[in-house]
């Protein structure tokens, strides 16, 4: 590009920024005082919309002149729904789980007569304490957040925000330089893909870059399907943006002119956000014909998959498209040489292509000055599971398991102790205690016998079976299998059948053995990722649980007393109080009874362990008790009617 090319490309691009930033002044108006409210799926799941016409009710009937931005996720979903006001002479304060009642609060207490309501403000601990600002409660203060820097500080529905902080000057940027400066950058970062396999991304580019065959494409894979997965969702909900300009930049240094964003279905407001993105970029000449005034031009359209699990594998996301079944192809080819409809295609990732704008924006060595040698920048994990501050956290590569769990996420509610962490997704592993000082990157993760995954966390206490834990993740992924191998379509179903027999109270000697044999044929004979890790659970939780295998197999017995089949329920006599009803109701099969000294008892022939009885038994008593194998249970005879 010539230096006069270059400098009218610019303008352009000043042009629209100046526009930008006046619109969001304007936005504002003549109030300074600004409500931003949490409206991704976890904020209106949680009570967002009542919150927000509350507010605005209240304002109106207070006659305050305050402005309402809409957001998308904050990325503490244990609290929402969530609010920050910014309002003069104080720091942007977040207030948690609010209600409508606390919104008309708010706003007298607050904006009206200038008391904070200390008692409703996140990571406040203490009165006499000063007041936090956004960036330093728990989780924020110790995040790095790269992806997710715009995050729940943007309306995902107004392109202006975006570009008035920052936006789209990495896409200028990068078109004022030749695609392979762009591609040297990403190479540079050492960014690798975070949709699980750490492929290096600028790579990736290059091979598709280097093919001389002409319509290549873009595929930005956005079909989230692990169980408690919603990192891409929550990213697409609150800055599309980002991920569109990522897109674009791809684009541009491969040689591409069309792109696809493949999101599932069951994603109805991300798919609404990032279709009205694309058009609001389209009208704003940063997609479409002659891109800033450029020779460049790029067509993004959104493909809605139908849920298959194993789409997120890019042969078979490619066949989805394609208006076939979705299973995975034999590679090489690899879709860099022989993609979308025979043509080069790059697919990456979500979170990869929300990388790209600010490596564009700050140079490659800045992502390497975050995170580890190997794994530069950020993870994304959506933390779920028995942790006491559950969500979506963004840390640098590095930070250990222990950090992240406890001192992130506020370690396992009520004072119960750790017993495992499944990370990676229902084909990852489940790791205990021992590997909580493990740093979290890919290498690390997968000499440990875990994956990272495309970022899903699951966190385990004490009451947790490892073998139930197995049969459910198996349960899932022999589902999501596309049958196309049999060692993945048979083997997994074995797998799962034996699972189900020794939470049963069924298993056998050797069937551990059985189970380790199985999970080999079926790693090493699966065609794609989905069947090759498919039975890593499994040999984890043999690997790191042994004990509780023969437990269930040798002695009928669960040690952590979740396998329904192996417990039973009983009432400690001693503690259960007479005339005391509470448990008679709660139970849906009339198996409690009361006996000759008015206390209560359980019938085992009639009880189905769904333990209603605990949970209604009054705490100062603690009377319902659980056992295995059931056998212990106290049998005590119904006394006859009459």
């Amino acid at each position: 590009m010539n230096h006069k090319s270059k400098e009218k490309l610019l303008e352009a691009f000043a042009s629209i920024k100046t526009e930008a930033e006046k619109r969001f002044e304007k936005i504002k108006g003549d109030s300074n005082q600004n409500i931003f409210i949490g409206m991704a799926t976890c904020g209106l799941a949680s009570g967002a919309i009542e919150v927000k016409r509350a507010f605005e009710e209240a304002l109106a009937e207070q006659k305050i002149n305050a402005h309402m931005i809409s957001v998308g996720c904050f990325g503490h979903c244990y609290a929402e729904p969530l609010v920050i006001i910014d309002k003069p002479g104080f720091p942007p304060i977040l207030y948690h789980n609010v209600t409508p009642g606390k919104a008309n609060l708010l706003v007298k207490a607050f904006l009206r007569d200038d008391d904070p309501v200390f008692e409703h403000v996140l990571g406040a601990m203490e009165e006499n304490e000063l007041i936090p600002t956004v960036m330093e409660f728990p989780r924020f203060s110790q995040e790095k957040r790269v992806v997710m820097a715009k995050c729940g500080l943007i309306d995902p529905e107004d392109i202006y925000q975006y570009i008035a902080q920052g936006g789209y000057s990495a896409l200028a940027k990068a078109l004022a330089v030749d695609p392979e400066q762009v591609i040297f950058e990403v190479l540079e970062s050492g960014l690798r893909g975070r949709g699980g396999a750490g492929f290096l991304t600028g790579k990736k580019w290059q091979f598709v870059q280097d093919a001389e065959e002409k319509g290549k494409v873009v595929i930005c894979n956005a079909d989230e399907g692990d169980p408690g997965a919603y990192m891409d969702r929550a990213i697409l909900e609150s800055n599309p943006h980002q991920v569109i300009e990522g897109v674009a930049i791809c684009a541009y240094a491969v040689g591409a002119k069309r792109a696809i964003v493949y999101v599932r279905a069951e994603y109805p407001l991300a798919v609404k956000i990032v279709q009205k993105a694309i058009e609001q970029a389209r009208e704003l000449r940063l997609l479409g014909k002659g891109i800033l005034g450029t020779d460049f031009d790029l067509d993004i359209r959104v493909f809605q998959g139908s849920g298959a699990f194993v789409c997120g594998e890019e042969t078979a996301l490619i066949q989805s498209i394609q208006g076939q079944r979705g299973m995975p192809q034999p590679r090489p080819p690899y879709p860099a040489q022989t993609g979308l409809w025979g043509k080069p295609t790059v697919i990456n990732n979500v979170k990869t292509l929300a990388s790209v704008p600010p490596i564009v924006e700050k140079g490659g060595k800045w992502l390497k000055e975050i995170g580890t040698k190997k794994s530069p920048g950020t993870a994304i994990f959506s933390v779920v599971g028995d942790t006491v501050h559950a969500g979506l956290v963004e840390i640098p590569m590095g930070v250990t398991l222990r950090s992240l769990v406890f001192d992130i996420c506020g370690g396992v509610p009520n004072q119960k102790k750790f017993k495992a962490v499944q990370i990676g997704g229902p084909s990852g592993g489940c790791l205990p205690e021992q590997f909580l000082d493990t740093p979290i990157d890919f290498d690390s993760l997968t000499e440990a016998g875990a994956m990272m995954g495309s970022g899903g966390m699951v966190v385990m206490d004490e009451n947790t079976c490892m073998i139930d834990v197995a049969r459910y993740f198996l349960d899932f992924t022999q589902h999501e299998s596309c049958g196309k191998c049999t060692f993945c379509r048979i083997g997994t179903k074995h797998l799962l059948d034996t699972l189900e027999r020794i939470t049963k109270g069924e298993g056998r000697d050797g069937d551990i053995e059985l189970l380790e044999g199985l999970s080999i044929d079926i790693k090493e004979g699966s065609l794609c990722g989905l069947g090759k890790t498919a039975p890593n659970p499994v040999l984890t939780t043999i690997e790191y649980f042994r004990d509780e295998y023969e437990a269930h197999i040798q002695e009928k017995r669960c040690p952590a007393m979740m396998c329904r089949a192996l417990t039973a329920y009983y009432i400690d006599l001693d503690k259960c109080a007479r005339g005391c009803d509470a448990c008679v109701g709660s139970c849906p099969t009339e198996s409690i009874f009361t006996t000759r000294d008015r206390k209560k008892a359980i019938d085992q022939t009639l009880c189905v362990k769904c333990g209603e009885c605990m949970t209604a038994c009054p705490s100062e008593y603690d009377a319902v008790r659980k056992v295995s194998p059931p056998e212990l249970a106290p049998k005590i005879e119904r006394p006859e009617e009459g």
